[in-house]
């Protein structure tokens, strides 16, 4: 089990003149995370990345936060017992707190399947940070596109604890944005999280 150190008294958070202001006044956009979230093959980093894209050609800062690549730097030292996936997203969401801070756009695709987990990522970065976009997409759809041969290596046994086979998945029962993965086009799904960001006053100047 992998446990958040406590916090040491002597260490001060140190006030910067260059603050978050005044990196999105530069930047032209206010700085934002949308979480996507959904089972493995569900299109999350598919969208997230198609997304990025598009905020990158109209002139966005973005960074998108992908779990299999976190999984090789960040949270290597992980495995994917209860906690240690807790601890991987405590760890995300401390990181997303800090490119909320230097004025960036950060995109986060990571199953997460627990609610407490998401909710900890919004108490961490600040709920108006935080915009959650549900990838809904069937079970049956996810095992059958199977992109990393992970679900059949699951139902043979051979990885235990595996989200949608043998642990849980819960699903948002609030997100901002729900997004049907199976039947909506990926192009549908970007202009419906580009509407949202509009309607929310993050255009990018």
């Amino acid at each position: 089990m992998t446990n958040k150190p406590e916090k040491n008294n002597n260490v001060v958070w140190h006030r910067a003149t260059v603050n978050r202001q005044r990196r999105q006044k530069l930047n032209g956009h206010p700085s934002v995370n949308l979480w996507f979230t959904g089972l493995s093959g569900s299109g999350k980093s598919t969208l997230a990345h198609a997304v990025e894209e598009r905020l990158h050609q109209m002139g966005c800062r973005t960074f998108v936060f992908d779990g299999d690549n976190v999984r090789h730097g960040l949270c290597g030292d992980l495995s994917f017992s209860r906690e240690d996936r807790s601890e991987n997203i405590r760890r995300i969401g401390e990181m997303i707190g800090l490119f909320l801070e230097a004025g960036v756009i950060s995109l986060s695709a990571f199953i997460s399947p627990l609610r407490e987990d998401r909710q900890r990522v919004r108490q961490i970065i600040g709920p108006e940070n935080f915009i959650e976009i549900h990838c809904h997409c069937p079970l049956e759809v996810c095992e059958g596109r199977d992109v990393k041969g992970l679900y059949k290596k699951a139902r043979q046994g051979k990885i235990k604890n595996y989200t949608g086979i043998s642990a849980p998945y819960e699903e948002p029962l609030n997100p901002d944005l729900k997004v049907n993965t199976s039947e909506q086009s990926l192009d549908e799904c970007v202009e419906l999280i580009l509407a949202l960001l509009a309607e929310k006053g993050m255009s990018c100047s």
